[in-house]
């Protein structure tokens, strides 16, 4: 056997080997692929880096350690004040947006959630894509606990037209929910246009429209990359009456 042949032989790996290393290569990558991107999970303070921002007065929001969990609960009397996050969510990686809160007062009044004396809601979280102007031409879509609008139901926000709402949650508070929702599949349902990214992550629990009082808690924020977010497959879910593969809804056993 000739000095080159043998050299060949010796740094070229067997056909086995190269499938082996390839198949490594693909599990390394879809590892890597199903991170979560977590906004936040509340466990220390400060992990989120968000920031106020105030429409109506202050909601007050306080990290708690509540049915033994960390969270951040809200109560708004009459105010309307948000928390935002900017972040940067490649949706190709991490299309869903998974998040667990706890509604505990709703606010009051009459006025449809449709119209700007009822736009009040005790638990919302927007996502937020900028436009090609930056944040002045910005869209958000706005997941919120309801009084009375059906679940799945969407709406154009009262007060601007770059804003949807859909309700995830609706009537009186009840225990701690998990909502896992496909970002991507939800932005074109709601403006027609595909979503590569997200920009900033938003929460706000609001009562200055209907001059009342919400409460509600927030906990473990995340986007990621499959549905079930990292957990078995056989975890008890209860899945959203018209969007099934966009929304799963998990009860939690803390009540």
């Amino acid at each position: 056997m000739a000095t080159g042949e043998r050299r060949e032989l010796i740094t070229r790996p067997p056909c086995a080997a190269r499938r082996a290393a390839a198949l490594a290569l693909l599990v390394a990558s879809a590892t890597a692929q199903a991170a979560p991107f977590v906004v936040d999970d509340f466990l220390a303070p400060g992990n989120g880096d968000w920031k106020p921002r105030s429409f109506a007065g202050d909601t007050e929001y306080r990290p708690v350690e509540i049915d033994g969990r960390r969270a951040l609960c809200a109560r708004a009397k009459a105010s309307a004040s948000a928390l935002i996050r900017e972040v940067d969510v490649d949706l190709d990686r991490t299309p869903y947006l998974r998040w667990t809160w706890k509604a505990r007062i709703l606010p009051q009044g009459s006025a449809a959630e449709t119209s700007k004396a009822g736009d009040d809601y005790a638990a919302r979280i927007y996502v937020v894509r900028e436009g090609l102007l930056g944040r002045l031409t910005a869209h958000a879509l706005n997941y919120v606990w309801s009084r009375r609008q059906p679940v799945d139901t969407r709406w154009p926000n009262a007060f601007t037209g770059r804003a949807i709402l859909q309700a995830v949650d609706a009537g009186a508070p009840r225990g701690w929910v998990t909502h896992t929702r496909n970002v991507r599949a939800d932005w074109d349902a709601a403006f027609g246009d595909r979503a590569d990214t997200i920009d900033a992550v938003a929460i706000m629990t609001d009562a200055d429209n209907t001059a009342s009082e919400a409460a509600a808690c927030y906990a473990d924020i995340r986007f990621c990359a499959t549905a079930t977010c990292g957990e078995t497959e056989d975890a008890p879910q209860s899945t959203g009456r018209s969007s099934a593969a966009s929304d799963t809804t998990t009860p939690s056993s803390s009540q």
